[in-house]
Order: structure tokens, then C-alpha cells, then sequence
């Protein structure tokens, strides 16, 4: 048994590793540029619920870009905090700002989806960007992402903002998500073939050609799925549009979460999902403590004098490639690569979001977020 641990970590770590220095290769960068000659008309879409403590810096940020043809709406989602007077102050009476209240969800829609998808029947632009309320946009940056989208003539450009990350909770579990990209998924084959199941999305920040969002039917073909971001990415490879990736190196950021219980929270609500259900989400944690937990109990067996298959440095190998690939996805997306030997710790704490997600999915029926269960 396990001789069968190991080899399956080999082999996983091998593959990992071929997948990472191809994406090291073949996955853009966001760079900065000047769009002057891109006249096309854009909307960013600004879904709110709560986030008066962030919208004001966010507003900000997205009134200092310099594109001519600029809207940016917020949808206040029944917050109970102040997020659109907060937005408005901050907005210093700007025209090209708009806050509206969102209407009541109608059945069969999840409450982010339904905002989205008031935001794009209020938006005028040709380009429609979806980004969350805690995204902060260096000057330029969204020069940069046109840039982007025209270069790679995507239809639908799927941005992965750089995570700010302060406390140990965020350091740990955040850059898995880079992780995840960038040692899982081959950026060449999102972008060159039409699987709908090899597509990825960050909800934080997407870009649209209204032609195409309109053409895969926009959030009303996503209203009841809690991964909308990927849930648009297959719609939109399963319709034939083009859909590229690209990291947003420092022009796009976001710190998600704040302390292990938004960590918790904010994970467990969308893990299930991700692992399309109870039994993918268990095999997948069974799958990351056999690659990444494994190792160090046997390495630490074998240098006790136990018997290891294989030796303990073939152990020793195993533990190097998980804290090496996981140093690289690091450097990659402009993370602490020094926090990369604690690999494990991350690995326990995502086993305990596992459970907190399987938890509300027994007791409640689906997750928990923002004081409203996230199920149609």
C-alpha cells in the first residue's frame, strides 16, 4: 500500500511539474500599455453586498483609469452597511460612476449571479468587465487589459488578479488557487482546444466582448451555479468563443479575506462545487494528503530506522518537488516563496474547509455566505 502512495505521488509531481514549466512558458502576462488606439466603449460591472469597508479605494482606483469611453456601475445588493453612499462618497460626483439598488432574486437564482446579470442589461459598453468590490486597479491597468484582449483576440479574457495576502490563514491557502492554475491546468490547452472541461475563470475579475457574453447567453445561462466564473468559461468554449487567461502581475489585485474565518468561509463556500460534489471533494483531499502529507510521514519514518519502500530519500525527492512546484506557482504570481515548505499545514487546512463545506452541505442543504445560504 504504500509502494502504491508513492507511486502515485511520483506520478502526480511529474506531471505537475510538466504542466508548471509549460505554463511558465505559454501563460500571458497583463503588461503595461497604452490603449490609446482601443476606442471601443467600456462597463465595468461592480457587484456589492456589505463592502462599504472596501468599495471606497476600489472606486477610486477604477476612476483613475484614463480610458476615454468609461462606465462603472455598482449594484448594491441589499447591503445593510452604507456600500453605496460609501461608493458615491468616495466617487467625488464623478458622472462616470453609477450605483443602483439590485431588485428582489427572483427563484432559481443565486443573489451574485442575478446582480450580474442586472449589471450587464444597465451596461452600454462593447467591453464589459465583471469585477468584485474588494479589486484594486493600478493606473493603467485597464489599459493593460484591453491591450490584452485585443492582442489575443479573446472573446472572453479571464484575468487571475494578484492575492494580497497579510495573515498566516490568507498566506497558506490563498496562493493555492494559483497553485491550482498554474500546476493543474495547461494554459495551451485552454486556449487552443474546444473542451469545454479544460476552462478556468476567476469571478474576481472577467472581460467580455458584449457580442460574445450575449452570444453563450450571459448569468441567465449560469443563474443557479455557484461557480459562475468557470460555470461561463465552458459556456463559452461549449459555443465556440474564444476564451484566454492571463495573470494580472501586480496590475489587478485583491486581498479576499482578511483571518482564518473568512479563509474558512469563502473557500468552503465554493470547494464543493469545485470538486463536483461530495465525492470528488473527499477523493481530492484522500488525493492531496497521499501527494503532498505522505511523503513527510515516511521520510520521517525512514530517518527513525523504519522500513520505507524505496528508501526515505526517495521520500526525501517527493517532498522537494511538492515544496519546488509549490515555490514556483509562488514566484509565478508574485507570492512568498519562502512559505512554500509549509505546503502541509496548507494541505491540513484545506482539509478542514473540505469539511466545513460538506458540513453546511449536510446540514444546510448548500453554503453559507454573507447571511444568506448560497442555493437557489
Amino acid at each position: 500500500m504504500t509502494a502504491l502512495l508513492l507511486l502515485l505521488a511520483s506520478a502526480a509531481l511529474c506531471g505537475m511539474i510538466v504542466i508548471l514549466l509549460t505554463n511558465l512558458l505559454t501563460f500571458p502576462d497583463l503588461r503595461d500599455s497604452n490603449a490609446s488606439g482601443i476606442v471601443a466603449s467600456v462597463s465595468v460591472l461592480v457587484p456589492a453586498r456589505n463592502e462599504a469597508a472596501v468599495i471606497g479605494p476600489t472606486v477610486r482606483s477604477l476612476l483613475q483609469q484614463s480610458h476615454p469611453c468609461l462606465e462603472i456601475l455598482i449594484l448594491d445588493d441589499s447591503s445593510e452597511d452604507g456600500t453605496d453612499r460609501a461608493a458615491l462618497e468616495a466617487s467625488g460626483n464623478d458622472n462616470r460612476l453609477r450605483v443602483f439598488k439590485g431588485q428582489p432574486i427572483p427563484g432559481g437564482w443565486l443573489a451574485k449571479n442575478w446582480a450580474c446579470h442586472q449589471l450587464a442589461g444597465e451596461a452600454s459598453g462593447e467591453i464589459i468587465i465583471f469585477a468584485d468590490a474588494d479589486v484594486r486597479w493600478r493606473p493603467r491597468a485597464l489599459a493593460a487589459l484591453l491591450c490584452e484582449l485585443w492582442r489575443s483576440g479573446a472573446d472572453m479574457l479571464a484575468i487571475m488578479p494578484s492575492q494580497e495576502t497579510v495573515s498566516w490563514p490568507e498566506r497558506l491557502c490563498v496562493p493555492l488557487m494559483a497553485f491550482a492554475i498554474h500546476a493543474y491546468l495547461p494554459a495551451v490547452a485552454v486556449h487552443r482546444t474546444r473542451y469545454p472541461l479544460l476552462a478556468a475563470a476567476n469571478g474576481q475579475c472577467i472581460a467580455f466582448r458584449r457580442t460574445a457574453y450575449n452570444s453563450l447567453g450571459g448569468h441567465a445561462s449560469v443563474r443557479d451555479s455557484i461557480l459562475d466564473d468557470i460555470g461561463l468559461a465552458r459556456r463559452a468554449k461549449g459555443v465556440g468563443l474564444s476564451l484566454r487567461m492571463a495573470e494580472a502581475n501586480g496590475l489587478i489585485t485583491c486581498r479576499m479575506y482578511a483571518d482564518w474565518r473568512t479563509v474558512r468561509e469563502g473557500y468552503a463556500k465554493n470547494i464543493l462545487a469545485g470538486f463536483g460534489g461530495a465525492a470528488g471533494l473527499i477523493a481530492a483531499t484522500v488525493f492531496h494528503w497521499a501527494v503532498f502529507l505522505v511523503p513527510w510521514g515516511l521520510l520521517g519514518l525512514g530517518f527513525t530506522g523504519a522500513a520505507v519502500p524505496w528508501h526515505p530519500y526517495w521520500a526525501l525527492i517527493l517532498v522537494c518537488a511538492g515544496i519546488i512546484v509549490r515555490a514556483l506557482t509562488a514566484w509565478r504570481t508574485g507570492q512568498r516563496v519562502g512559505d512554500a515548505p509549509l505546503l502541509p499545514i496548507a494541505v491540513l487546512l484545506m482539509t478542514a474547509i473540505a469539511a466545513q463545506s460538506l458540513w453546511w452541505h449536510w446540514r444546510y442543504g448548500g453554503p453559507l455566505w454573507k447571511g444568506r445560504r448560497a442555493v437557489p
